[in-house]
């Protein structure tokens, strides 16, 4: 196993696939409105390979990553010498004063009460601010309901089925485009389907074992977590074809938002 500590992150992990995961954050950072910026938060900064992207994109402002993380803190400050970290739990903080841009790029869906936490840091920001936000949109997939149905099928039902029930759902995208429009000068929407060839079935076990399989493994030993990483995968194998090359293509949607304060 190469997880971290039960309960954090594993950086090296999820860098493994650093350049599919900040391709949806330089797409997110490309459609935010140019003006003058002083104050930048990057939410849920992880290892900092965002925080790296927004200190390039706004020289001359300070950039303060947060995120609960102390392994992903510490890559991302030896990274990310410039920018400021902090550790916070970001379903608990905000902004000790007016930001020019929020950024939040696969972190807000973790949680349940999203939706009322970007009304609040909509609040913080100062007038023509902006909020840019990406949340992962594959609650439907069947990488994610191999999760379930593994979780559901195993000696370990009663453990896992409650964190299963547990995952977040986000909305249409016309859901929060209306629940936002009338706080926004300009609110900017849209979804892509990325599709990334991994190294077979194993592949897209390592993806999620750095991310959306944590909550299950957290809970399980050494020996559980190695029978329940084999049974996913074996479920896998019965959705996701091998190509003439070996690759799996692994369908990845995700929403976008900027809005303009």
């Amino acid at each position: 196993m190469t997880r971290a500590a039960t309960g954090d992150w594993n950086s090296d992990l999820y860098l493994k696939f650093e350049q599919e995961r900040t391709r949806a954050a330089r797409d997110l950072l490309a459609r935010i409105p140019f003006c003058e910026t002083r104050l930048v938060y990057d939410l849920g900064c992880g290892p900092g390979n965002s925080t790296e992207l927004l200190t390039r994109s706004f020289m001359g402002a300070e950039v303060v990553g947060v995120d609960k993380s102390d392994n992903m803190l510490a890559v991302a400050r030896e990274r990310v010498p410039s920018a400021r970290f902090i550790k916070e739990d970001i379903a608990d903080w905000a902004p000790p004063e007016h930001a020019d841009v929020i950024f939040a790029n696969a972190a807000l869906h973790f949680l349940p009460d999203h939706r009322k936490l970007m009304q609040a840091l909509l609040d913080s920001l100062r007038p023509g601010g902006r909020l840019a936000v990406q949340m992962p949109d594959n609650t439907h997939e069947f990488s994610h309901a191999a999760m379930r149905m593994v979780a559901a099928d195993g000696p370990w039902a009663n453990r896992l089925v409650p964190v299963a029930k547990s995952f977040t759902v986000i909305g249409q995208a016309d859901e929060y485009y209306d629940l936002f429009a009338p706080f926004c000068q300009h609110i900017d929407i849209w979804q892509t389907v990325y599709i990334h060839p991994l190294d077979g079935h194993q592949g897209v076990v390592d993806w999620f074992e750095g991310s959306g399989l944590r909550p299950f493994l957290d809970l399980l030993n050494a020996e559980e977590c190695a029978d329940f990483l084999s049974r996913y995968r074996d479920r896998l194998a019965q959705a996701y074809p091998r190509q003439p090359n070996g690759k799996v293509l692994l369908r990845y949607p995700r929403l976008f938002f900027v809005l303009q304060k």
